[in-house]
């Protein structure tokens, strides 16, 4: 669908969420605005207070590669295609037959057996990946127990939420009757609890609660967790995004939309983001999860430190439902103010983990707001995780942060594959079908979803 208007320009207003003052973006006004937010952010200096800086301590995944971070970026270093014909259901009358499908997922040993079979796989990829962040940040069982846990927060958000109890619901309702639905049915399909489940089985009693902003949710929840730590309200948060959407009612609403790749001949090759044949995204499911702490805590603790997250930023298009500006001003207003709020300049940032979902407009929209901030690109990597793993939605932010934090350390970057037809006016080293060596100093990982909702976060390694 196309809007039929442009929208009324008005200036967009402070973000609530944020812990710094800043003058806000006047669309408007956009070219003085970017002036005046780039010497601001040039000016910026990166938070030095032990108790405000955030880094991260611990990474845990669901994905289409297993459960295992390491092993999840080396097969995306090795540019394979994580896509594949879906088999959970019949998808055989869909125009679009194939996807990201998690397959052979095991929760034991981190899934109470009784609640797993009734849980909704949203909430079973959530606490898989919750707790093995936990592990990976060295607060498992005995050591978590040393901690303060009404300082420690849980806040993962999800797209859909549980999807299966939902419509397994739906279908008791109208095939038998009201009286045969489960009494679980309302708990585990609301979107919150995921974050709720995980902290009542780890203890946590900080914030917890869940966002829920389409595919920009993980970094919308980054952003909030972070500055739940910065205003000195909880020490530790696990944070991040999680979707279970290879459901026939999920897939059948993104197939209606016309929204899907069609290229049911070669689902491999279907995602292939700023390729000219591009026909649409490919739809994946996972869940991504950081531990984020601040720097005193984790000192305090010997906790292993993966990375820093340096600042975040959203906003939103105040647009249409589900295209995106073309122009990206607002895209690249949010970049600015993720840098702003970084303490870092444009000239700092040499990597970009794009959303680069594989849509028509969205790939150009979004390649446009990166060159109203970046004027000099030789240095510049631009890459697409999507192109190897689908669209995660509600996780593909959390999932794509885990890649962003992977190449920070190795110093090698995965490819974008299906690169075979590039676009002309997308002239960025896109890290084409062959992973490249490259030593990041400020990484930023883009999402945005469905109603203009834009997020930007940033980080780099970490140094003391």
């Amino acid at each position: 669908m196309q809007a039929m208007h442009s929208p009324t320009l008005k200036p967009s207003p402070l973000d609530p969420f944020r812990t710094r003052n800043r003058s806000p973006f006047l669309v408007g006004a956009a070219s003085k605005s970017r002036r005046r937010v780039c010497v601001v952010a040039s000016k910026s200096k990166r938070e030095k207070d032990p108790k405000k800086r955030v880094v991260i301590t611990g990474m845990g995944l669901v994905s289409v590669f297993g459960n295992d971070v390491d092993a999840y970026y080396d097969r995306l270093l090795c540019g394979e295609s994580g896509i594949s014909v879906i088999d959970r259901f019949d998808a055989s009358k869909f125009r679009t037959r194939f996807g990201g499908q998690i397959r052979g997922f095991c929760s034991e040993g981190y899934v109470n057996p009784k609640d797993d079979k009734r849980l909704d796989d949203c909430c079973r990829y959530c606490i898989v990946a919750g707790k093995r962040a936990l592990q990976d940040a060295n607060l498992g069982g005995y050591h978590r127990s040393k901690i303060n846990r009404v300082r420690a927060g849980v806040l993962i958000g999800t797209g859909f939420g549980g999807l299966t109890v939902f419509s397994n619901g739906v279908r008791t309702l109208l095939e038998r009757s009201h009286r045969k639905i489960t009494p679980f049915f309302f708990p585990y399909s609301i979107s919150n609890m995921g974050s709720a489940l995980l902290a009542i089985d780890i203890g946590f009693m900080g914030p917890i609660y869940s966002i829920s902003t389409a595919c920009a949710t993980s970094n919308y929840c980054f952003y909030a967790a972070a500055n739940h730590i910065r205003r000195g309200e909880a020490d530790v948060m696990l944070a991040g995004g999680v979707e279970a959407s290879m459901v026939p009612i999920a897939f059948g609403g993104f197939v209606a939309c016309r929204a899907l790749s069609q290229r049911n001949e070669d689902p491999k090759t279907a995602s292939r983001p700023w390729d000219r044949d591009r026909d649409g995204f490919v739809m994946g499911e996972g869940a991504g999860i950081l531990v984020m702490e601040s720097l005193e805590h984790a000192m305090k603790r010997g906790a292993p430190i993966v990375g820093e997250y340096l600042g975040g930023a959203i906003n939103c298009d105040a647009y249409h439902i589900s295209n995106p500006r073309a122009d990206g001003l607002c895209v690249s207003s949010c970049i600015l103010s993720c840098l702003e709020d970084a303490g870092v300049s444009a000239e700092e940032v040499n990597y970009i983990n794009a959303h680069a979902t594989s849509t028509i407009a969205g790939d150009l929209a979004e390649i446009n707001a990166i060159k109203k901030v970046f004027k000099n690109t030789s240095e510049l990597k631009v890459n697409a995780t999507k192109s190897m793993i689908g669209h995660g939605l509600g996780a593909a932010g959390g999932l794509e942060a885990i890649a962003t934090l992977k190449a920070i350390q190795k110093g090698w970057l995965h490819p974008s594959i299906n690169q075979f037809n590039p676009e002309p006016s997308v002239d960025l080293d896109t890290v084409a079908n062959i992973k490249q060596q490259h030593e990041v100093n400020v990484a930023i990982s883009n999402s945005f979803g469905f109603g203009g909702h834009n997020s930007v976060v940033a980080f780099t390694a970490f140094k003391p």
